[in-house]
């Protein structure tokens, strides 16, 4: 007995998460390794590149990519873009054993509202209509010119990000980096149903590949991936692990969406209930965003109670001797 298209979409969707989430915390911990060797990626390094650990994670992550971009081929995204909420619960649980990153209870509340808010965005979201070649879809791209003018605005603000805010606010506000993947991000979806679309129709008999548009969305979106996975890499290695999976995950489906409504025309027709419903889900995330934010403001440096010891050479130069840190002030109560 045979699996439904649905039920194979379902499938993949889930495994995608899976080496997705885990993907985080594997480059994470290769990013670690690297800034221990050398310059760190959020400094403009690339010592990473030289770390088993970070290319394990990077093999995980394609894998989980691939199976996502299969995903989409076998069902409609809004099956399988809610789907994406687990790789934020893998990479929290994985990143509180591995990384020992904590994550406050009210981080916890934030993550809750980010994953509801993208879940109610993704069910009230309009149906897509599936294109039968991308000739039509890239009909649907240039007339009217709507999608013209996101993608000009979205390079617009990438480019912006990338020159003025990154160099001022990139160490320091994760929405930078983050802004900048899921911005590509969404090109990349919209580029990779093109693609995927092309593909299925070719194996079914109706080649595509002799249209330059269809080499025309592989190029897109091979340059909005390498766009992607750089400033991913540098917001890992810059913030918590628990704040960059959640909030990129709210960042890129809500971008996604938007594109592909656009994109696709699925907008069209769209009831007063699910426009109340869908911007509901967007005050949602974005108050579980700013939960997020303040919860990583007012986590302090060092945790109550810790105590260190310091024996490294940097140390022992102050009369070579051994000395302690106690970070909390009852101890001498």
């Amino acid at each position: 007995m045979g699996f439904s298209e649905n039920t194979r979409g379902l499938v993949l969707a889930m495994v995608s998460s899976l080496f997705i989430g885990t993907s985080f915390i594997l480059k994470k911990k290769g990013l670690k390794r690297a800034a221990a060797a050398g310059t760190r990626a959020g400094g403009g390094g690339y010592t990473y590149l030289l770390e088993p650990l970070w290319w394990v994670g990077m093999i995980t992550m394609i894998v989980g990519e691939v199976s996502n971009f299969v995903a989409y081929i076998y069902a409609p995204a809004v099956l399988v873009t809610p789907l994406g909420a687990l790789s934020i619960i893998i990479s929290a649980v994985l990143a509180h054993f591995m990384l020992r990153e904590r994550l406050p209870r009210l981080g916890v509340v934030g993550c809750i509202l980010c994953i509801v808010g993208s879940v109610v965005i993704v069910i009230h979201a309009p149906q897509e209509h599936m294109p039968t070649s991308v000739q039509e879809i890239w009909i649907l791209a240039i007339q009217p010119a709507a999608f013209v003018i996101y993608a000009a605005a979205t390079i617009s603000i990438v480019v912006a990000l990338m020159l003025h805010f990154e160099p001022r606010y990139g160490q320091t506000n994760v929405l930078v980096y983050l802004g900048i993947c899921s911005l590509m991000g969404a090109l990349t979806v919209v580029s990779i149903k093109a693609i995927g679309i092309a593909i299925k129709l070719t194996l079914e008999g109706i080649s595509q590949i002799a249209y330059p548009q269809t080499w025309f969305f592989l190029a897109v979106a091979v340059i909005c991936v390498i766009m992607q996975l750089n400033y991913l890499n540098k917001a890992l290695d810059t913030f918590n692990a628990a704040i960059v999976s959640p909030i990129y995950y709210v960042m890129f489906t809500t971008l996604t969406i938007i594109a592909s409504a656009i994109m696709f025309k699925d907008w069209a027709g769209q009831d007063a209930s699910s426009i109340v419903s869908e911007l509901c889900g967007f005050i949602t995330v974005l108050s579980g965003t700013i939960v997020l934010h303040v919860t990583r403001e007012q986590e302090p440096a060092n945790p109550p109670g810790n105590v260190s010891w310091y024996d490294g050479e940097d140390i022992k130069v102050m009369e070579d001797g051994h000395y302690i840190m106690l970070n909390d002030s009852n101890f001498f109560h």
